[in-house]
């Protein structure tokens, strides 16, 4: 083995909302041939969270008894591997992967440059921002067992609907190939720059959360209806819904996990009693309280 492998380790650096209690272990992979070996030696029961940014989990402050393996900054790989197909691994970020396919005049996946995420996140979620979805470009996948075997899946075996994939079990995504159209390198890297200029105008970027915490209900905005609840700005402990967009929870003030799990539970209960609106989180929340 040739990665990382740490004990007892804290997830508070690991996830984009700064918080979250310790693994008992957790594993950074030096590239893919690393982690098959890794998961061929591990015990086949043993509890395994995935890990990219972070930046759509929300980890108790218990921790997670089992073993994360963090792919950001790991799984790194991105290259064209056809005319208009580029294979990116599940550590690179979005928005890396949004300008590499730009700065190849090639088009589709621009509005991949809004999603706070790494691509592993974004196919687990089918990710999306400003009217793009991740899997609409999706040529194929690949994947990885707990036997350490690489496998190849179509998007046609997956049910896929909004920020909603069903995956095989003990079944995880490793790369994606995109297929993608011609472009041209200055309007796309012009769109991206405006699709960020969008975000940091409209989202509270520059703060700890972990992006959209709730699905939009059908024909409306979760930002809307908690705004119309009067709830921006309204703070549990350390979280805040933040003022300049009311579907953020921020740590505003060294919140813990109890913090933002409470205001979600609060945001859910108010918007019921005054709109009648069950809002269903996106956010994942794994972990012992």
């Amino acid at each position: 083995m040739q990665g990382i492998l740490e004990q007892d380790k804290s997830l508070a650096e690991f996830t984009s909302w700064k918080v979250g209690g310790p693994a008992k272990q957790v594993y950074q992979p030096a590239d893919l041939r690393d982690l098959q070996h890794f998961l061929k030696n591990l015990d086949k029961d043993e509890p395994l969270l995935w890990l990219g940014l972070g930046s759509n989990t929300l980890v108790r402050d218990g921790g997670f008894d089992g073993t994360v393996i963090v792919t950001q900054g790991r799984l790194k790989n991105i290259e064209q591997i056809d005319k208009q197909q580029v294979r990116a691994e599940a550590g690179v970020g979005c928005a890396q992967a949004a300008r590499f396919c730009a700065r190849l005049d090639l088009s589709g996946i621009e509005f991949l440059a809004g999603v706070p995420g790494t691509i592993g996140g974004a196919l687990a979620m089918n990710a999306g921002c400003f009217g793009g979805e991740t899997w609409d470009h999706v040529a194929f996948v690949e994947t990885i067992n707990r036997q350490g075997d690489i496998l190849q899946r179509q998007p046609n075996e997956y049910s896929i609907a909004y920020r909603t994939v069903k995956p095989f079990p003990d079944e995880w995504f490793v790369a994606a190939v995109f297929n993608l159209q011609p472009g041209e390198k200055a309007i796309s890297l012009a769109s991206i720059r405006e699709l960020l200029d969008r975000r940091a105008a409209t989202q509270p970027t520059g703060d700890p959360s972990c992006g959209s915490v709730f699905k939009n209900p059908p024909n409306d905005h979760s930002a809307r209806l908690i705004e119309t609840c009067g709830l921006k700005g309204h703070m549990i402990g350390g979280a805040q819904v933040s003022p300049k967009h009311a579907n953020f929870i921020i740590n505003e003030a060294n919140a813990s996990a109890r913090d933002i799990e409470s205001l979600i539970d609060f945001i859910q209960t108010t918007v019921k009693q005054q709109h009648g609106v069950e809002l269903e989180h996106e956010v994942c929340i794994i972990g012992v309280e």
